[in-house]
């Protein structure tokens, strides 16, 4: 099982990440590195309850209305408690994000991920997962006791059984937290083997991929994976 990483250490003390030119329309983070540490950042400030509220008034409004140019790309968990923007301290046009029940992938989560890639441009895709997942617990209900629901939340639980699996190889009995986290691993390799595109971007040094787990009560969100080069070591 991976180790975690907290964000906030990495981004220093609260002082002296507050950012104050991430409220200036025209700076966008252009690499992997320099997106992650604006992400650290606001996220150090939503612990603190320091936050800047950036590109979130009636003039950036209009100025984004006409097109978008996020620069950070997150995959999460739909969970009502884990709204990126929120926990990292972003605004209007900021993020691109795609959200789903466990944060579980399919063809058009992928190929909304792509058009952040590809399209928009974005340097960096976040996996954000987060503690008390209903769909991690329900497909470790599954697997220990043959229980599956029924209608499509089936299919969601048959999405994250293999990372239950994953985290109970050689006989272990892991924890929610563990299995969690090993949802959260295996979503960031997956999205950079299945997509063509994304690996290619990774190789190339214009795209990484961050894996966070997200505490729900204490409002960090800690590193689990790093694929590509976001400046931030486990």
């Amino acid at each position: 099982m991976g180790s975690t990483v907290s964000v906030a250490g990495a981004a220093g003390s609260v002082a002296g990440v507050n950012e104050p030119h991430r409220t200036e329309p025209s700076t966008r983070p252009r690499t992997p590195e320099e997106a992650w540490r604006v992400l650290a950042a606001g996220n150090a400030r939503f612990m603190a309850d320091e936050r800047a509220h950036p590109h979130q008034d009636v003039h950036f409004r209009h100025r984004v209305a006409a097109r978008q140019n996020p620069f950070a790309i997150f995959f999460g968990c739909a969970d009502s408690r884990v709204a990126a923007e929120i926990i990292f301290d972003q605004g209007l046009g900021d993020l691109f994000v795609v959200r789903t029940a466990g944060h579980v992938l399919d063809p058009s989560v992928l190929g909304s991920l792509e058009f952040g890639v590809g399209v928009l441009d974005c340097p960096l895709i976040v996996v954000l997962g987060h503690d008390s997942c209903g769909a991690v617990n329900a497909a470790e209900v599954a697997v220990r006791t043959g229980e599956v629901p029924g209608g499509f939340l089936r299919d969601i639980v048959e999405r994250v059984t293999p990372s239950v699996l994953a985290a109970s190889r050689g006989g272990r009995t892991p924890t929610i937290e563990e299995i969690e986290r090993e949802h959260v691993e295996r979503t960031c390799d997956l999205i950079s083997e299945r997509s063509t595109l994304i690996a290619d971007r990774i190789r190339s040094g214009a795209l990484g991929v961050v894996g966070a787990q997200y505490d729900l009560a204490d409002g960090e969100a800690k590193l689990v994976r790093t694929i590509g080069d976001v400046g931030a070591d486990l």
